[in-house]
């Protein structure tokens, strides 16, 4: 925090100035590898990513500004999410019922009884990625 309060003494140049020495160091340790993705995957990536946050929007503002928890709205939200899965889904040619058998397959292997902390905190990845290989 030292270096911020200093810099913004003045006119606050002292912060941009820093700002762009960080962008220069954002160059440096930036990935030039950037291979193309396939634009239906992408487009379907994205919007689930979009759909996630405005169902995580709905229920935030249930949680911390006391609002009712729209059920409507969560409902679009979910719909939506599906709209972007089944793209994905269909660009990569899967089929929903392989697609849960082996989510729930993963899932009997990080909880072999029932979900632990224990479990969750200590999973055997190679295990899960070894039976989604099957």
């Amino acid at each position: 925090m030292g270096n911020i309060q200093e810099s913004t003494e003045g006119n606050g140049k002292g912060i941009l100035l820093k700002f762009n020495e960080y962008i220069q160091s954002v160059k440096r340790s930036e990935s030039p590898n950037f291979n193309s993705v396939n634009s239906r995957i992408l487009h379907g990536v994205i919007g689930c990513c979009t759909e996630a946050g405005e169902l995580l929007d709905s229920v935030k503002k249930s949680l911390f500004y006391g609002r009712e928890l729209d059920y409507i709205n969560i409902e679009e939200e979910i719909g939506d999410l599906f709209w972007y899965v089944a793209l994905i889904m269909d660009e990569c040619q899967f089929d929903l019922e392989h697609v849960l058998e082996r989510n729930i397959a993963k899932l009997k292997i990080r909880y072999p009884e029932q979900f632990t902390n224990a479990h969750a905190e200590n999973r055997n990845l190679e295990a899960e990625r070894s039976e989604l290989e099957r």
